[in-house]
């Protein structure tokens, strides 16, 4: 809710005139703000500005705190439904044993069966930059090890000092 746009009710509505919509659904056309104002209060409502860059801006006739509680409700709704994803990072380097791999892909597949996506990183010293590949073998090698466990979220990349893999656990 940090980006929450500036709502202007009843008094605070500065326009001449205004294109005014019902809470039913009534329209009563290009009237004053004041007009519209006083229709608001007859009705015990608040007036909201829902369109300020609309020529002319149009404005709302509601419960402005019934409306507020709704959109409120919906975020929670929504935010309930979200569904993180943990992603747990296992580096690695280009001369790495192989009693160290075995370690390494035994924590993998661990991670994956909790569901959790995992992404390898080879980091490359020195004159292991010139050769990349040498980090894009270890880990399609680390793959084949794992493939029964994941899917691959996509090739091998190369980022910088580092080559990446991101797996995701079977369905």
């Amino acid at each position: 809710m940090s980006k929450e746009k500036i709502i202007y009710l009843n008094e605070d509505i500065r326009e001449k005139e205004v294109r005014c919509v019902g809470d039913d659904g009534e329209v009563y056309g290009v009237i004053s703000s004041e007009e519209a104002l006083d229709i608001a209060n007859k009705m015990g409502l608040d007036l909201v500005l829902i369109a300020p860059d609309a020529k002319p801006p149009v404005c709302k006739i509601m419960d402005y705190g019934k409306f507020r509680y709704q959109q409120e409700k919906k975020q929670k709704e929504a935010k309930k439904k979200q569904k993180t994803i943990d992603i747990k990072e296992i580096k690695l380097s280009a001369k790495i044993a192989q009693n160290d791999i075995n370690y390494k892909v035994k924590h993998a597949v661990e991670f994956l069966r909790d569901g959790k996506h995992v992404k390898f990183r080879v980091f490359l010293k020195g004159r292991e930059m010139s050769n990349p590949s040498v980090g894009v073998e270890l880990l399609n090698k680390i793959y084949e090890s794992i493939k029964e466990f994941c899917d691959k979220d996509k090739e091998p990349m190369f980022e910088g000092r580092y080559v990446n893999l991101l797996v995701t656990p079977k369905k």
